[in-house]
């Protein structure tokens, strides 16, 4: 594959995420219009946030309070199964086991709390997931085409990083800081295709040396006139 090949197609992606970029930007201009959906959104948001930290320490209270009953299993089996003989070490096992049981008492009630907690944030979150459907039905179908259209946009979005990042990766580094800089020169066209003879972008004639240079896979070629770098099949 030519080295100008490889930037053409990694510019192809560029053109694509630059365009959902726009679309995304033009949706969040109309719906931040519109206060009272911006603040039924923000609500959304933040209970989504609360309830997942929520959810993520009650799972870390859950994981300790097995934990230590398991701590607490193990002694028992070693103070009561005969392993241990010795009256201070018996002595000094069933003094463990004690405070192995009352830090037990106060994991539960931890754990105890955040469930409460789970639940009141659940609530919280369920109460505004149903705000956003009644509001998105008073505003009707456009509205929600627009949030539908947002969510299909972020998840291309995130689709076309990856695309990139596995198109960008053959390339070499030195070969995109040129592409980046032409970019930002060009009004982001920095790789043009030879058509015809011609520079695809300024219309310049190119002949065949550079046309052949085009087709290297260790060197750039550039048009004469514009300075882009030319792609020729």
């Amino acid at each position: 594959m030519s080295a100008s090949l490889g930037l053409y197609r990694l510019q192809q992606v560029d053109r694509q995420i630059g365009r959902a970029r726009a679309q995304l930007e033009s949706i969040r201009k109309i719906l931040e219009n519109d206060t009272e959906l911006k603040q039924t959104l923000s609500r959304l948001e933040t209970a989504q946030k609360e309830n997942h930290l929520i959810q993520n320490q009650l799972k870390n209270a859950e994981a300790e309070v097995t934990a230590q009953k398991i701590k607490i299993e193990h002694a028992d089996s070693s103070l009561y199964g005969g392993t241990v003989k010795n009256p201070k070490e018996l002595q000094d096992l069933q003094k463990d086991i004690v405070s192995l049981k009352k830090h037990l008492t106060t994991l539960e009630e931890r754990e105890l709390e955040l469930m409460l907690v789970a639940e009141k944030t659940e609530t919280e979150l369920q109460s505004a997931k149903d705000d956003l459907a009644v509001f998105q039905a008073k505003l009707g179908n456009e509205h929600k085409k627009l949030l539908e259209e947002q969510a299909t946009c972020t998840t291309q979005l995130e689709s076309l990083a990856d695309e990139r990042s596995a198109t960008a990766t053959p390339i070499e580094t030195s070969l995109i800081e040129i592409y980046e800089t032409l970019r930002r020169q060009k009004r982001g066209m920095a790789v043009t295709e030879v058509e015809d003879n011609s520079c695809g972008a300024c219309g310049a004639n190119v002949n065949a040396a550079t046309q052949q240079n085009a087709r290297s896979q260790n060197q750039l070629a550039y048009c004469p006139s514009c300075g882009r770098i030319l792609f020729a099949n």
